[in-house]
């Protein structure tokens, strides 16, 4: 499913632009609060986006599935890697969000 591929590509987007204003608000947090707390707001947007993009992918996959047809094994393997690793990077950006919270 080609919408698949691109709501993925999408939540990478998400989640590479959550990292990168996170880690400058942590750059930045004692020097320039202000622009650290600009770039930590970023960060918590991105998630808002990876998270509402991870919502369409769960529907559309649920959406496939109640046709009745069959994920073919080979999608779903990609998927799941793709998926893991997605959930790993927002769990690590997560910490690095606690961090600016401490």
């Amino acid at each position: 499913m080609k919408i698949i591929q691109e709501l993925s590509d999408m939540i990478e987007e998400e989640l590479e632009d959550a990292c990168k204003y996170v880690k400058a608000a942590l750059l930045y947090k004692t020097d320039r609060q202000s622009l650290a707390q600009t770039f930590y707001s970023l960060s918590m947007d991105e998630m808002k986006h990876f998270n509402i993009l991870h919502d369409e992918v769960v529907k559309a996959i649920n959406e496939y599935k109640s046709t009745g047809a069959e994920v073919p094994p080979e999608m779903q393997a990609v998927y799941d890697y793709v998926h893991k690793k997605h959930i790993e990077k927002a769990g690590n950006i997560k910490i690095l969000m606690d961090a600016y919270r401490e």
